[in-house]
């Protein structure tokens, strides 16, 4: 299954995100993998799932680490991108996985 992987610093708001993310998939049918991680434990998520991951998005949080994420990722020519910050905190899911979508296409 595909995965979609939300960073973040903690974890709590974005795992409301996640939520409204799978069920805008849901809704349109998509069987797509969504959960947020620690930021810092990215590196071992993408060692384990590379072959899964499709987009990886970094909550507002941990813009700053876009740079240093996009290395990471790069290898595994796995897009990684900040959520739009409107939609993260209207929990937009909608609007985030499209975000999501977007960067694979």
């Amino acid at each position: 299954m595909k995965r979609i992987v939300l960073c973040c610093s903690a974890g709590m708001s974005t795992s409301l995100v996640v939520t409204k993310m799978e069920k805008a998939a849901a809704e349109r049918g998509l069987e797509l993998k969504i959960y947020a991680i620690a930021e810092q434990s990215l590196r071992d998520e993408l060692e384990s799932h590379s072959a899964e991951i499709i987009a990886v998005l970094l909550g507002p949080q941990v813009r700053f680490k876009l740079a240093e994420n996009r290395k990471l990722t790069e290898p595994y020519n796995i897009p990684v991108d900040v959520i739009d910050s409107v939609a993260y905190g209207t929990l937009n899911g909608a609007k985030v996985l499209d975000q999501a979508l977007n960067l694979v296409r």
